[in-house]
């Protein structure tokens, strides 16, 4: 395994508990979130199996479905599949890479990337939003989210574990043009201020696109 993936998968696997319960109730303090996920999921509509990629605990992919959408969730680590399938029974959770996902080309009707690209090296992005773009079906919606900034947050020894990871920061203006490279159209752009009270300290960018062509 390529070795940031390997230290991305380490890192949480170590934290997946603490994590898990410190950001459970995150989209009860932050409306502009849910708005944007409600939109995303009036967008795809009703019938189109949509993917959680790099779903983590599975909080987005449990709120996905209370909206109504086929979603299931994929991720690398295995600590956070088990609690996402313990929090979300009855939804589908794999393990896997969202570089290399299991999934049939044109499958989906939509693709989810919450927070999930910020540990993908810069130089990996266009095949990422490639491979995004080669699951979405003609006309299908991807909404990615990830925080701004031009230098990445480095986490050290989070809630006490003996690990460390880079969470790459990113300029929306670049993440747009490089999921137009990949023949992912944005619709919309939604940048704002960080919530002090979810313990951000950068705005947030969500971008919703479509898959052009056929």
């Amino acid at each position: 395994m390529t070795d940031f993936l390997s230290g991305t998968r380490a890192f949480y696997d170590a934290v997946a508990e603490d994590y898990a319960a410190h950001f459970r109730d995150l989209l009860v303090v932050t409306p502009v979130d849910r708005a944007l996920l409600a939109a995303f999921a009036e967008l795809v509509g009703e019938g189109g199996q949509v993917a959680d990629l790099g779903c983590g605990p599975g909080r987005i992919t449990g709120y996905l479905a209370s909206l109504g959408l086929p979603v299931f969730g994929l991720d690398l680590s295995a600590a956070m599949l088990a609690i996402a399938r313990r929090e979300n029974p009855r939804l589908r959770f794999v393990q896997g890479s969202m570089l290399e996902p299991p999934i049939a080309d044109g499958a989906l009707a939509g693709v989810v990337s919450w927070y999930s690209s910020i540990h993908t090296p810069a130089d990996r992005l266009p095949g990422l939003f490639a491979g995004f773009r080669r699951v979405l079906a003609p006309g299908g919606h991807l909404l990615l989210a990830f925080q701004v900034g031009d230098e990445p947050l480095r986490l050290d020894r989070p809630f006490g574990h003996p690990v460390a990871l880079d969470f790459e920061r990113r300029q929306p203006d670049r993440v747009a043009g490089l999921l137009a490279d990949a023949g992912l159209t944005v619709l919309s752009r939604t940048l704002r201020a960080p919530d002090a009270g979810a313990g951000e300290s950068a705005p947030q960018a969500f971008l919703i696109a479509r898959r052009s062509g056929p």
